[in-house]
């Protein structure tokens, strides 16, 4: 992909693993495909991917994808199975911001994610935000952002 792409300062990279449709064969005795990709959302390009033997292994398949990529100043994102203390520790080796989802899978961060930052304290924020809403699994779900410091909180 260093051929024919170039990442650029503040890129988004969306790192998710997937499962291949279609790809697990009983008769065959032959499981479903799981792949971790690393997609350029400015170019709609996939820059890397790994397979992994199961799903759980998609929290180990991470880190080496990310030693695979060359993404220096970019701003990756990745699902709540991302949010690992080793995933965001390689993250950071490589010069990287991050956006980690946070979910009930983390239960004391998710506690002390909700303290720091409470509806109630991001409502009254007073500084350059952007907030959109839009229906997610059939519930409204509102997004704030800080421009300046990149926090994000999802609010049912």
């Amino acid at each position: 992909m260093n051929a024919c792409h170039k990442v650029s300062q503040g890129d988004v990279i969306a790192i998710d693993g997937k499962t291949l449709r279609r790809s697990y064969d009983k008769s065959k005795k032959r499981d479903a495909i799981h792949r971790v990709s690393a997609f350029s959302a400015a170019n709609n390009v996939v820059l890397g991917q790994l397979k992994t033997e199961e799903k759980s292994n998609e929290i180990t398949a991470i880190p080496e994808l990310l030693k695979l990529l060359e993404i220096k100043g970019c701003l990756v994102t990745l699902d709540a199975m991302g949010c690992q203390r080793d995933i965001a520790r390689a993250i950071v080796e490589k010069e990287v911001d991050y956006l980690l989802a946070v979910k009930g899978n983390q239960g004391k961060l998710e506690k002390a994610f909700d303290h720091h930052f409470s509806l109630e304290k991001l409502n009254q924020w007073q500084s350059d935000t952007s907030r959109i809403s839009f229906n997610g699994n059939s519930s409204l779900v509102t997004r704030c952002c800080d421009e300046r410091r990149r926090v994000s909180h999802p609010k049912k």
